[in-house]
């Protein structure tokens, strides 16, 4: 097969930045289990089977080493970043409620009309999502849209230690990797219409509160995970 038939195939365009597509690629790959966790990730393999060259795949690699999702080791190379322990699962979840309610008051404290049309957009986005794709891409996707709702939140709230310490924690890269087999619910789009709800009416306890609640429920969706 020809490389720029393999390109179109495996969704690189070309000409373009190959080292996002290699990215997106990959990144899917990863948040679907298609690589499992642990798995070695051989460059010269993933580079012939994306019909590419090494460079763009090590480029790739480096940037979802710097998201956690991979780990390289001296002499080994790459492999897929381990699935968490239901203990480090439990203890990510007492760490975010100690911090997202917080930076969710603060979120509604600081409230701009600018600030809450960027979240209602984005949250429109995860409820209504592109036209029909591929499975996972289309949950790669909300995985995306979510972790940046989240994030804006943080960056809205005005406290960048609240918000790079969240960041640094790639919290919801390794959370979806948890769900992917179970269904978004319906029920985390509602989470966060609250969320936005009390944002309109720059209420800080009531944003407190409709995080606390959210992250406690998306707890208790991924326990199953577990089980």
């Amino acid at each position: 097969m020809a490389v720029a038939e393999r390109d179109a195939r495996q969704g690189i365009s070309r000409p373009g930045s190959v080292v996002d597509g290699v990215y997106d690629i990959i990144y899917h790959r990863l948040m679907s289990l298609e690589i499992a966790p642990g798995a070695r990730i051989p460059i010269d393999v993933l580079a012939r089977d994306l019909g590419v060259s090494q460079t763009p795949v090590r480029e790739a690699l480096s940037r979802l080493e710097r998201e956690g999702l991979v780990r390289k080791e001296h002499l080994i190379g790459y492999s897929a970043a381990p699935q968490w322990t239901r203990k480090q699962f439990e203890d990510l979840y007492a760490f975010r409620l100690l911090l997202e309610p917080e930076g969710a008051r603060l979120a509604a404290i600081n409230m701009t009309p600018e600030a809450l049309r960027e979240l209602e957009t984005g949250a429109a986005d995860m409820g209504s999502g592109e036209p029909p794709v591929d499975r996972n891409t289309r949950y790669s996707r909300f995985a995306r849209a979510d972790a940046k709702f989240h994030d804006d939140i943080m960056r809205i709230s005005g406290n960048e230690i609240i918000r790079s310490t969240l960041f640094n924690q790639h919290v919801h890269l390794h959370i979806f990797r948890l769900m992917f087999h179970t269904r978004v619910t319906q029920e985390a789009l509602e989470e966060h219409d609250a969320l936005l709800e009390a944002f309109r009416n720059r209420d800080p306890q009531t944003a407190y509160q409709a995080m606390y609640v959210h992250i406690e429920r998306s707890r208790d969706r991924l326990l199953s995970a577990f089980e």
